[in-house]
């Protein structure tokens, strides 16, 4: 069964495309018709995207891999890090920090920079420290806090990146495909679709377009975790039951030659 249907996408405008004179070339496959100058997305193509997409992002879930979601324009921020958040993965809704994948040691360094204000300051270290000072340490952290909050606890490179809006976030897509991570995303009839692998065609300034998107999305996330969390109880079940069976036959023999003892000592008592 899909995880979106052609009604919803429909309602939530995922098929108006932008104005045939902005169009990308290479967006026409995904393309229905063409309405007063506008472009409009083949919707029964988005539903099979977006279904493919979904199994994709399951799978790396269920690996126990991280999905860096990024949207910094105003419409798709507060979806994006509510979303993300709600399966406990990391994303930029803010200015993409040029070489976040590319020189991603450089951004760890940032984080724990973050991290060491923070113990400083519950620590009482800063409490001698000049009104000026403390005021300048504080909108570091919270500078720091605006930009890289949200992947502080990402700690290794992501293994896949879920972009809104090609276009804006170029930079980002240019950094993931330089390091081999596969890219999601949502593109719109003028974006370029060539550097992406897995290609989610919709509306992508619309809040409910991108919203509808990225529920089925982040439902499938869900379900990867959910079952990763049964299958290391499997595992776990599994484990203590054979370390269960290996104990048996030492408790069996140490139960015979306990038997044996007895029989022993009653025939020298009967003797």
């Amino acid at each position: 069964m899909s995880r979106t249907n052609f009604d919803q996408l429909l309602q939530a405008g995922c098929h108006f495309g932008h104005l045939r004179r902005k169009w990308n070339p290479a967006m026409a496959p995904y393309i229905f018709m063409e309405r007063n100058g506008i472009h409009i997305i083949d919707l029964h193509k988005t539903v099979a995207k977006v279904d493919e997409a979904a199994e994709a992002l399951k799978q790396i879930a269920k690996s126990g891999k991280r999905i860096l979601f990024v949207a910094t324009k105003k419409q798709a921020k507060d979806v994006v890090a509510e979303k993300a958040a709600s399966v406990n993965m990391p994303y930029v809704i803010e200015r993409w920090p040029g070489g976040m994948l590319t020189n991603f040691p450089t951004i760890r360094k940032a984080v724990k920079k973050m991290a060491n204000i923070d113990k400083l300051m519950n620590d009482g270290t800063f409490a001698n420290l000049s009104k000026r000072e403390l005021l300048q340490v504080t909108r570091q952290r919270a500078k720091l806090e605006k930009n890289l909050g949200s992947i502080a606890d990402l700690t290794r490179l992501p293994s896949a990146l879920f972009v809104i809006d090609v276009m804006k976030e170029a930079i980002a897509v240019k950094e993931a495909k330089r390091l081999g991570i596969p890219v999601f995303a949502m593109v719109d009839t003028n974006s370029d679709p060539r550097d992406i692998d897995f290609i989610i065609p919709a509306n992508d300034d619309a809040k409910d377009s991108i919203e509808v998107v990225l529920n089925a999305c982040c439902a499938a996330i869900a379900e990867g975790l959910e079952e990763r969390k049964v299958e290391k109880a499997d595992e776990k079940a599994a484990a203590e039951q054979s370390e269960e069976t290996a104990r048996a036959p030492k408790k069996a023999r140490k139960d015979v030659a306990k038997a044996e003892s007895e029989v022993a000592e009653e025939v020298k008592e009967e003797a």
